[in-house]
């Protein structure tokens, strides 16, 4: 199915003027990659990150109205200090350049020359370092809570068969049954 997917828009693109744009569906076939390298023993831990990240949504929704309304009293503090004569012509414009100084790209297109807009510039560039680490710290967290039951693993490799994943009290090997 995958592969008659990802065809179809070549063959269909023959007779029907105008449908190139349907060509993007050949991206399809990238889905045999998984296929290929036998990915699909991840697709477990794929859905329980997929499960942590749904579950810490309201979370990070909170942070991101939290960071956005940051954004909206830094950047129109930025407005105030600069001014026009600096590059931030309106408060939009400060806003954006904030989010993108927030989230660390930086383009360079505006860059505040006084020493005091200067320093609220490094003080929004410090915080854009914990924009990144506290959504990956709510998921993180969401990760190992996992779904509320509690797995008493060790990392202690057998010297038999060098696995890992063993119950911490294990007194032999759950795989081939060598003394741990």
């Amino acid at each position: 199915i995958i592969d008659l997917l990802s065809l179809l828009p070549t063959y269909i693109a023959l007779f029907v003027v105008g449908i190139q744009a349907l060509s993007v569906i050949r991206a399809i076939r990238l889905l045999r990659v998984f296929r290929v390298l036998k990915l699909v023993q991840f697709v477990g831990e794929g859905s329980s990150l997929l499960k942590a990240i749904k579950s810490s949504a309201k979370k990070i929704i909170v942070f991101l109205l939290f960071v956005l309304t940051v954004c909206m009293i830094l950047g129109t503090l930025m407005y105030l200090i600069e001014g026009k004569e600096a590059g931030f012509t309106s408060i939009p414009i400060s806003i954006y350049w904030c989010i993108v100084t927030l989230t660390t790209v930086g383009y360079g297109d505006i860059a505040p020359q006084t020493p005091l807009g200067q320093m609220l510039a490094s003080f929004i560039m410090i915080i854009g370092y914990g924009v990144i680490a506290v959504p990956t710290g709510i998921v993180g967290a969401q990760i190992i809570k996992g779904d509320g039951k509690k797995e008493n693993f060790s990392t202690q490799a057998c010297p038999e068969c060098s696995r890992e994943g063993h119950e911490a009290d294990a007194v032999h090997c759950k795989f081939c049954g060598a003394e741990l």
